[in-house]
């Protein structure tokens, strides 16, 4: 009984403090498989400095449609920023940035 119990708390201390092979905890963190939201900042980010490897990288963390979705979302989020910044409409800074005559 001894025994199980304190395999528990060691397998406990190990999953806190890190993979319970010595790796720090921050690291295990930078493991991890990076979110919808973080592959769509990535992906956005190397498609606007023209980093290829970035596209590809980021490109292969979520689904296609996961990262269909993160890029909207953050379009949406960029584009409503913009149009506080600007006070302007949300329509017109989006038709803006695409070179677009405002409607």
């Amino acid at each position: 009984m001894f025994d199980k119990v304190m395999s528990g708390i060691r397998r406990l201390v190990a999953q806190r403090t890190g993979g319970g092979d010595g790796t720090p905890q921050a690291e295990v963190v930078r493991q991890r498989q990076p979110n919808l939201f973080e592959a769509a900042a990535e992906y956005v980010s190397a498609c606007a400095e023209d980093d290829q490897q970035g596209i590809e990288e980021a490109s292969g963390w979520v689904s296609p449609e996961a990262l269909s979705f993160g890029v909207n979302e953050l379009a949406c989020r960029a584009v409503i920023a913009l149009a506080r910044e600007r006070d302007e409409s949300p329509r017109s800074v989006a038709r803006s940035l695409l070179g677009l005559p405002v409607a």
